[in-house]
């Protein structure tokens, strides 16, 4: 079988492992031939794309990002994408593909296998870990360390200043890097989409910190957090019709709020594309490795419309639809394992 891989969307630590999974175990075992598709489903769209052999991958286990580059293009955006992917499907000769990629990207491949015909198997991809149907997506796990050790250096220069600093990181939906760094790290004050707060909920908590004696306080913020009633909360569409995030970082609405509100010295630092770039660390190589390699063996089997997922400690496969049906949330319970240590 002549097969085609892509990655869309954002990239993130892991990616490039899923890919040589795909090729080694896919040509190794099942005798496959594999067509990188470049910059996601704009590369199928215009039929664009790179080398992928086993020579293609050697060597890029550890490396962040994608060989194979990546978009945030949505075929359907316009009225003849799905018929456009079905012509360059044809036109590259291929059997199968593998969609690597968040909600978005696994959602056009669901409509591609669904509505149009094309036998297409998906992987999970997103930092945000916000996939309902799977436990844990690869990338979580090494954005959460670089968000912890960032928090953990912050520690001591905020002590030394006796300032309130306000640290963003990503998670445009839900909260589960915020949540799981904030705990790692011992964030005074934990700030996700789930959990509206309004500035004088957070300048309250600060307060109480600073009164017993604390005279510096770590916040951790999601980036898609909003602030009840701030007005400049919305941005424009995307491709895929999701909000973008205001102009203004949502931690600098809050450490201007803070400082008002409060008096006390404030900064911010927004990690932004760190959490995403450099190697995957052992957990997500591992995972992301697993993902592929059972993704290639989906194709073999025949089983397409089907993503690969973690349940437990197992690969299973559910359907690609089911997989994207919803964002996974912070569950109040996780949260709240959290809330003793504020203030």
């Amino acid at each position: 079988m002549r097969i085609g891989v892509l990655t869309g969307g954002g990239d993130c630590p892991g990616l490039n492992a899923v890919i040589r999974a795909v090729v080694r175990v896919g040509h190794a075992r099942f005798g496959h031939e594999h067509v990188g598709i470049h910059a996601g489903w704009r590369g199928l769209l215009d039929q664009v794309t790179v080398p992928l052999d086993v020579d293609a991958v050697s060597g890029i286990l550890p490396r962040g990002g994608t060989i194979l580059g990546t978009s945030r293009t949505n075929p359907f955006k316009s009225p003849d994408g799905g018929e456009r992917c079905v012509a360059g499907v044809h036109a590259l000769g291929l059997d199968a593909l593998i969609a690597i990629g968040g909600e978005d990207t696994l959602g056009v491949a669901a409509t591609l296998n669904d509505r149009h015909g094309v036998p297409c198997v998906g992987v999970p991809k997103t930092i945000d870990n916000d996939l309902d149907g799977t436990d844990y997506t690869f990338g979580f796990s090494t954005a959460v360390q670089i968000a912890t050790d960032a928090i953990d250096r912050l520690h001591s220069t905020a002590e030394s200043h006796d300032r309130v600093i306000v640290v963003e990181v990503m998670g445009r939906h839900v909260g589960w890097i915020a949540t799981y760094a904030g705990l790692a790290g011992g964030a005074d004050a934990i700030l996700i989409p789930e959990v509206p707060r309004s500035i004088e909920d957070v300048c309250a908590a600060i307060r109480s910190r600073h009164a017993r004696g604390k005279n510096f306080s770590i916040v951790v913020v999601s980036e898609g957090f909003e602030l009840t009633g701030d007005a400049d909360a919305e941005g424009e569409l995307d491709e895929f019709g999701h909000r973008q995030l205001a102009k203004v970082a949502i931690a600098e609405r809050i450490a201007d709020g803070i400082r008002t509100d409060t008096g006390f010295d404030t900064r911010t630092v927004v990690l932004g594309h760190v959490q995403r770039g450099g190697t995957p660390n052992a957990y997500d190589r591992i995972l992301a490795t697993r993902f592929g390699s059972r993704a290639a063996e989906l194709v073999a089997e025949g089983r397409f419309g089907r993503m690969v997922a973690l349940r437990g400690d197992e690969i299973v496969d559910i359907p690609i639809a089911e997989g994207v049906a919803r964002l996974k949330t912070v569950p109040p319970e996780r949260y709240a394992v959290a809330e003793p240590f504020f203030g």
